[in-house]
């Protein structure tokens, strides 16, 4: 390995779910990295790219235009063959063979895991910027995408509020986070919604029961936010339960599903991807790896990789004290 004070090739890649403002991110690497005088190559489809070897030089002019569009210009997908120890040897060497000398990855916790062991593994420079509507990375306060989804939650559910309203049904929505319910949790308040079920929260079904008795046989419309991870069981199964309880009451479900993902990003995820890729590239130069770069109180910070993948982000208790109050 070259001392990194003589670092001249980079490469990056996006790896497992898409989020807007990953394409913002990938221009700002691109770009940071030519700025400091070193080359940079995008490998295609995340960890099967590296594998695969395939990749092609990026200059400036191939991320033009490019901030304002969803999605991510390299691809991305969920690599079998890199869980495996042959995988990732395989991928080092191609990374070696190309004189590559420091990668950064954007995506969640999967892929930083799959980052973790190729740094581990090979002494290899691995920089991971958080990508993930999810915002359930460790160490940062926000993660690319994260703002975005959260406005498209907020259009549609605003949208179903005025059909709800109109025919005085209940609706239940389901919004994305498998594991943590931190876009169900925001876009619940940001909605007004009568209440939100997170995976985080135990005994939630027993009050959403009570709530739906209170509402009794009254004329008004009703929103309840579902995380997709809600420990309760899937939304249809609480739906189903609920109106077996409450066989009057016009009951609907309405699963956002993967529009989330999609859609230019927002000013604040453009601006929050810029700043990261700037950042990525310069902990490469400045002799870091195995680390994420994230945001917390609005200041760049440095977090080691295994620590994003071991250790939990925590569901903000201020908030949900606002949802008791509020709710």
């Amino acid at each position: 390995m070259e001392l990194m004070d003589e670092i001249k090739r980079i490469a990056v890649i996006t790896s497992g779910g898409d989020a807007p403002g990953m394409n913002a991110a990938i221009r700002s690497v691109v770009r940071s990295g030519i700025n400091n005088g070193l080359e940079v190559f995008g490998f295609m489809r995340g960890y099967d790219g590296l594998i695969n070897n395939d990749f092609k030089k990026l200059e400036s002019h191939d991320v033009s235009h490019i901030i304002q569009t969803g999605g991510t210009i390299l691809k991305t997908a969920r690599s079998k063959e890199f869980r495996t120890k042959e995988g990732r040897k395989k991928a080092y060497a191609n990374l070696k063979a190309s004189k590559i000398e420091g990668l950064i990855v954007i995506g969640g916790d999967g892929s930083f895991a799959g980052a973790t062991l190729l740094s581990k593994e090979h002494n290899f420079p691995v920089i991971g910027i958080p990508g993930t509507i999810d915002n359930d990375l460790y160490g940062t306060d926000y993660t690319i995408g994260y703002d975005t989804a959260l406005n498209t939650v907020v259009q549609a559910v605003d949208k179903i509020r005025d059909t709800s309203s109109s025919h005085n049904r209940i609706f239940f929505v389901e919004v994305m986070g498998r594991e943590a319910g931190f876009i169900a949790l925001r876009s619940g308040i940001a909605t007004g919604a009568e209440a939100i079920l997170l995976p985080e929260v135990s005994g939630q079904l027993e009050k959403l029961k009570n709530l739906v008795s209170q509402r009794g046989n009254q004329k008004k419309s009703s929103l309840i936010i579902v995380a997709e991870g809600e420990r309760e069981g899937n939304i249809f199964d609480i739906v189903k339960g609920l109106h077996a309880d409450f066989p009057k009451l016009d009951m609907r479900v309405s699963i956002l599903g993967h529009i989330q993902r999609g859609g230019s990003p927002s000013a604040y995820d453009r601006v929050t991807a810029s700043r990261l890729g700037v950042a990525a590239v310069d902990a490469l130069l400045n002799d870091q790896r195995s680390i994420m770069v994230g945001i917390r109180n609005n200041d760049i910070v440095h977090v080691p990789l295994k620590k994003t993948v071991k250790l939990n982000k925590s569901i903000n208790r201020d908030l949900l004290e606002i949802v008791d109050v509020l709710v």
